[in-house]
């Protein structure tokens, strides 16, 4: 036995097999679940999933739920955009104005933009209507004063 304990420490430490190295490979995460039929919209609270009966006194209605969705007039949008706009220039935050006027962040800023683009385009056709109105102004005045340069030439005797 002595001989065995110094022949296994002559030959120093067993070889332990390494790991075979394999790419890592990334795991997707796991979609969430589908609500069934059953339940809907509902929320549901601790108590209820439990298996609990919740109190009508505890029950609360989760900040995340979602209310029924408003579809706002354009009459609407633009009111509600100047009464934000009006309260970020006596210096209120937007998160702070766009909750009071009772819509989101990202709402708020996509009316920003459809109400910028439509009032560009509409500066836009201002401006063709403006031009076009010079040039029937300038051909009248043109002929006016080709009549008026007329009439003296008469008088004058130079035509």
């Amino acid at each position: 036995m002595a001989d065995l304990k110094e022949a296994d420490s002559n030959q120093g430490p067993a070889e332990v097999p390494v790991k075979e190295q394999t790419p890592d490979i990334k795991q997707k995460a796991p979609k969430p679940r589908k609500r069934t039929g059953q339940q809907g919209g509902a929320v549901r609270t601790k108590a209820a999933k439990s298996g609990q009966q919740a109190s009508s006194s505890k029950a609360v209605a989760s900040p995340t739920a979602q209310t029924a969705r408003k579809i706002y007039s354009d009459k609407e949008r633009a009111q509600k955009l100047d009464e934000i706009e009006k309260q970020i220039g006596r210096g209120e935050s937007v998160k702070a104005t766009v909750q009071k006027a009772g819509i989101s962040e990202q709402t708020y800023y996509q009316w920003k933009k459809a109400a910028g683009q439509t009032t560009q385009t509409d500066e836009l056709k201002d401006l063709v209507k403006l031009e076009e109105e010079n040039a029937r102004l300038k051909k009248l005045l043109a002929d006016r004063l080709r009549k008026e340069n007329a009439e003296l030439r008469k008088k004058l005797g130079l035509a």
